[in-house]
């Protein structure tokens, strides 16, 4: 009796204690992942309104920022990684526009960010919400840092992390290949039953399996030389239903 006694008693304690770890467990789990992407940025003009080749119009003269599914508000940070300046803004529209580009920037954030017209290829992250932004130019060093913090709250911050060029030395611009990168599979049989589709059904050569390591095998098209050389093969391949696809540097 004194054994059924002690199970009676302990058992709610257990029970209690076993919720609350689930219930830790399960706050763990849904723990948000925020977004990020790599891909080329549509710089906005008038015609592409005109042209309905997106939605709806922004501001040309401001920061301004449109994505196709981050909600108005979202904060976040442009990168072009070819020459290291960042701006952190948030999204100020949402809408539609050609899947083969990442997002809609206005021209004050082409210019902000030196993106080249002809490939204006961005590196996309969503950023948290408390994250405080201050607008400031050049590479933030360590001694500034206190200052900034204590700076007004602002909606954009830019960071130039690439000026370390003397007028006697100046390094030249090092280009490098774009690869898209279609998706990666644990079996090599895999990746090469759809490479052989996908050659069949867009008439493209161009299509590679990466051994990542012996569980990991990529598939990607490419590598192509600039944005105008890929954008058929991107349109190709969103035809046949692959969303989302990610371009990366080689």
């Amino acid at each position: 009796m004194k054994f059924i006694n002690k199970i009676i008693v302990y058992l709610p304690i257990f029970f209690l204690l076993s919720c609350a770890e689930f219930k830790n467990n399960q706050t763990s789990n849904l723990e948000k992942k925020y977004y990020t992407s790599k891909g080329f940025a549509l710089i906005y003009d008038e015609s592409l309104f005109i042209d309905k080749v997106v939605k709806r119009k922004i501001k040309n003269d401001k920061i301004a920022v449109a994505h196709s599914h981050l909600k108005r508000g979202t904060n976040i940070k442009i990168v072009n990684p070819n020459n290291s300046k960042s701006l952190e803004t948030i999204v100020t529209s949402t809408f539609k526009y050609p899947k083969i580009f990442n997002l809609v920037v206005s021209q004050e954030v082409a210019s902000l960010l030196d993106l080249d017209s002809e490939n204006p290829y961005i590196e996309l992250f969503e950023i948290k919400k408390n994250h405080k932004f201050v607008a400031k130019e050049g590479s933030m060093f360590e001694e500034e840092k206190n200052v900034a913090t204590k700076a007004p709250v602002k909606k954009i911050k830019m960071n130039d992390l690439s000026i370390e060029v003397t007028e006697k030395k100046k390094e030249k611009k090092i280009i490098k290949n774009y690869i898209i990168v279609i998706s990666d599979f644990y079996y090599h049989d895999s990746a090469q039953k759809l490479k052989v589709e996908l050659i069949s059904k867009t008439r493209n050569q161009n299509f590679n399996i990466k051994t990542i390591n012996n569980k990991k095998y990529r598939l990607s098209a490419g590598p192509f030389k600039n944005f105008n050389t890929l954008k058929s093969t991107y349109i190709s391949l969103n035809n046949l239903g692959f969303e989302e696809l990610n371009i990366y540097k080689e």
